[in-house]
Order: structure tokens, then C-alpha cells, then sequence
């Protein structure tokens, strides 16, 4: 079993293709398979985004595997589950939402100090393609940079 504090399950793509304005950290609502599936190191969000229903938070397509030892009442992998948000979260999220060209973007999935399964999601707005290749060009940049002061330390 893998050290809780170490889980992290990231969303690669989110940076590169979201400009992220604004970070949130929500509980998420788990069976008892799904969060002993996620301590075992399991997981994806890459797939996966979130919305709002009914003044409520959700995430879709978020890939918990089926825990090994479960039983005949394991989960769903990618059912639909909802997000634990404070309402002054909520209402700020919301008016966000309701202008134009803002989304919300699953970022990492972590287990808090308390050993919660905590989501960090982002509200952002989608980059155009030239911003897209001035992050790689800064990328490699800072990539060319390390490696010459590795050569010289």
C-alpha cells in the first residue's frame, strides 16, 4: 500500500490548455471501495470535467478502478459524483460560470492531513493556440536554462 500523504493525481493537460484564473479545494462524496481504491494509487482525471446542477458541483468521468478485495458491492469506475464546496464557494463559482468562456477544470485529486480524498478544481478559461505554443516555447526556455546551471554547478 502506497503512503497516503504521496497520493497526487494530476491533470496533465489542465495547465497547458487552460489558462486557470481561480483554484478551489473540495471533498468529494466516495463509497468506501472508491476511497481505498485511491489510496492503493489508483485513479485518473484526465478525462474527466465538472459542472454545475441544482446550485450543486459535480465531477464526470473520473476513473476510480474497482477496488482488488472488493466484493459484490464494489463501485461504478466512472460513475458520477458530487463535490463538497463551501456556498460562498459555490455562489462565486456560479456567477463565473454564467459568463462567457469560463469552465471548471478537475486539477489533482490528493488525500488532505486528516485523510480525506480532497479534489483541487480550477476555474479557467480556454487558451487559443498561439498561447498554447508561447507556454511550450517558455517550457523549453526554462528547461535549457536548468540544464546549464546543472553543467556548471
Amino acid at each position: 500500500m502506497i503512503d497516503a500523504s504521496k497520493i497526487n493525481i494530476k491533470n496533465k493537460r489542465a495547465e497547458f490548455d487552460f489558462e486557470i484564473i481561480d483554484r478551489f479545494d473540495a471533498g468529494i462524496m466516495l463509497t468506501g471501495s472508491e476511497i481505498k481504491s485511491i489510496r492503493d494509487g489508483g485513479g485518473t482525471i484526465a478525462e474527466s470535467f465538472c459542472y454545475m446542477r441544482d446550485g450543486q458541483v459535480y465531477i464526470k468521468n473520473m476513473n476510480i478502478p474497482e477496488y482488488s478485495h472488493g466484493t459484490y458491492a464494489n463501485h461504478e469506475p466512472a460513475r458520477l459524483r458530487k463535490l463538497l464546496l463551501t456556498k460562498r464557494e459555490l455562489n462565486k463559482i456560479e456567477t463565473k460560470m454564467k459568463e462567457r468562456g469560463y469552465t471548471l477544470i478537475p486539477l489533482r485529486v490528493f488525500i488532505s492531513d486528516r485523510g480525506f480524498a480532497k479534489i483541487q478544481i480550477g476555474l479557467g478559461r480556454g487558451k487559443k493556440k498561439f498561447d498554447k505554443r508561447e507556454s511550450l516555447q517558455k517550457k523549453d526556455v526554462k528547461r535549457d536554462i536548468d540544464r546549464a546551471l546543472k553543467k556548471y554547478k
